[in-house]
């Protein structure tokens, strides 16, 4: 029976809607979309391995669960060699953007890479424009005019803790590491880094001329198969896809595309001849 003074015919209210999750990183790819192929002309498709661009699965129980989703993109011209970007979302406390530019290896301009990566407890950054080499010479040709616009950011964007120091080799002078919260620093300060980086990696793109040097070549191909191999075998992405995806989707996707400059090694890769030559 109704309780006294009840419209017993009321309808009982909807329990509320879920707040919408903020898509944080399709904004950072779709501007880095868009730059590329304003400033990279011979921009085109790079093979993604079948199975590769499109993984969901569910992750959670009840209320908890979720349905989490990778998708892949990737590209390449005749100085970068593969360029690639894993986009993971599964809702308000899981999104991920990695986004790396692999130059072909005859060379010498830096990586390029940015993992955006926003979990429960916040958001962690990386930006950087990882060397080939750490000599005076390398540091002074792509790193000692960019570091007043390294620190204009990082004293927005403050030094986000120490890395293992074998990682430290892997980092450049002008490296953007931090720990945030709240979405605003995303779409503010942290957007604004993304594009300073991405704007000056392409300008060393744009300036870049071939190596013809068979010995330093060979130093390039050296770093690029060290920095592979560790970031390979250390990705810290693995533990988050096997727990979705299972191991063999997961060593796959970071071995035949995430890094597949390893295979490309093993298979007798050999710089393209530029165009001129």
């Amino acid at each position: 029976m109704a309780a006294d003074g009840a419209d017993a015919s009321a309808t009982p209210s909807a329990p509320p809607a879920p707040p919408a999750v903020t898509d944080l990183y399709t904004p950072f790819w779709d501007y880095a979309v868009k730059v590329m192929k304003e400033r990279l002309p011979d921009l085109g498709p790079y093979p993604i391995p079948d199975g590769y661009v499109h993984k969901e699965a569910m992750s959670g129980k009840g209320k908890r669960a979720a349905l989490v989703t990778t998708d892949a993109y990737a590209y390449q011209t005749p100085k970068l060699r593969q360029i690639r970007a894993a986009h993971v979302q599964g809702g308000a406390a899981l999104q991920v953007l990695n986004y790396v530019m692999f130059p072909h290896m005859n060379y010498r301009i830096p990586f390029f890479g940015a993992d955006l990566v926003t979990l429960p407890g916040g958001h962690l950054i990386a930006i950087d424009m990882q060397p080939l080499f750490h000599t005076d010479e390398y540091k002074a040709e792509f790193y000692d005019a960019f570091k007043a616009v390294h620190a204009k950011h990082q004293a927005v964007l403050p030094w986000g803790g120490d890395f293992p120091a074998e990682a430290a080799k892997f980092f450049s002078p002008v490296f953007l590491w931090t720990r945030t919260t709240g979405d605003e620093a995303i779409q503010g300060p942290v957007f604004d880094a993304f594009k300073d980086y991405l704007h000056t990696y392409l300008d060393f793109v744009e300036k870049a001329e071939p190596v013809s040097d068979p010995e330093e070549i060979a130093a390039i191909q050296a770093s690029h198969k060290a920095y592979l191999t560790y970031r390979a075998e250390k990705d810290p992405a693995r533990g988050m896809f096997l727990r979705f995806y299972g191991e063999e989707w997961t060593e796959e996707f970071i071995h035949g595309f995430l890094f597949d400059g390893l295979l490309a090694l093993e298979r007798g890769y050999t710089p393209p001849v530029p165009a001129s030559a």
